[in-house]
């Protein structure tokens, strides 16, 4: 598990997956071509499934396009811990079964190199020796997590 650390506020959408491929990608390895382009452009060849990314203020700001969220659960990044999110990213995120996790507190703390462990279900968040509660997150949005995704916590629970 590595950790991606953007230190930096505002990184939005377009940072996040260029707005210039929305009506051209589909979804999954399409997408991955062009996640973190604009931000971070080894990422797609560093990144590994249980991966966590860690950023400033205001993640994902801008545009409500799926994308960024899509592309970062297809490649498995298993938390996205910032001091704050917009909104709209994150209720899209955690529509698409992405963990994010707001602690201004850890962020600060965290130094490149420290190992992170995130615990939703108990609301406890560790950075390197130190662990920064958070709200654990209520039993139905565990459980969208856990189905992957709100799609398919409908199809498990509708069937």
């Amino acid at each position: 598990m590595a950790v991606h650390y953007y230190d930096q506020n505002d990184i939005n959408t377009d940072l996040l997956f260029p707005g210039k491929y929305t009506y051209t990608c589909g979804t999954g390895p399409e997408i991955v071509e062009h996640l973190f382009e604009d931000l971070d452009p080894e990422f797609r060849s560093k990144v590994k499934p249980g991966d966590i990314v860690i950023a400033g203020s205001n993640f994902g700001c801008g545009s409500s396009r799926e994308q960024p969220t899509l592309g970062m659960k297809f490649v498995g990044i298993r938390a996205v811990i910032a001091k704050s999110f917009a909104r709209i990213f994150y209720r899209s995120s955690i529509n698409q079964g992405l963990l994010l996790v707001q602690s201004p507190e850890a962020v600060d703390f965290y130094t490149p190199g420290d190992e992170v462990l995130v615990d939703p279900a108990t609301g406890i968040l560790k950075v390197a020796d130190r662990e920064f509660p958070f709200p654990p997150l209520p039993a139905d949005m565990l459980a969208i997590l856990d189905s992957g995704g709100l799609l398919n916590w409908i199809k498990e629970n509708n069937a």
